[in-house]
This record gives C-alpha cells, sequence and structure tokens, in this order.
C-alpha cells in the first residue's frame, strides 16, 4: 500500500497519496488490523487483506 503511496508521489498525484496516508493512519488508529499488526495491538479487530484495503478506501 505504502509502495503505491509512494508511486503516486512521484507521478506526482500528491493529493491522491496524501489520500492513501489519511485512510492508512485512520484505518490503524480505528485498530482495524491485518494480523501482522493485530497481534502487536490490543483491543484491536482483526480484518483480511481485503478488508483493510476496504477500510483505508472508506477512511479516505
Amino acid at each position: 500500500i505504502l509502495s503505491g503511496e509512494m508511486m503516486l508521489r512521484y507521478l506526482g498525484w500528491t493529493e491522491a497519496a496524501d489520500l492513501v496516508v489519511k485512510g492508512l493512519e485512520k484505518a490503524v488508529a480505528d485498530k482495524q488490523v491485518t494480523y501482522d499488526l493485530h497481534r502487536q495491538m490490543e483491543g484491536a479487530t482483526l480484518v483480511s487483506c481485503s478488508g483493510f484495503g476496504e477500510a483505508i478506501v472508506a477512511r479516505m
């Protein structure tokens, strides 16, 4: 996801890149995360990779 964000910045699409970062930060802050983060966060909700992507998009 962050590789895609870096590509958007490289292309000059900074507004789109900022939206990706915003959605990602909010999803993690809301504790909607995949297994790798879930096992390190108390009270987090485990979601699939596609569910995490949907959580990010919903928070953009």
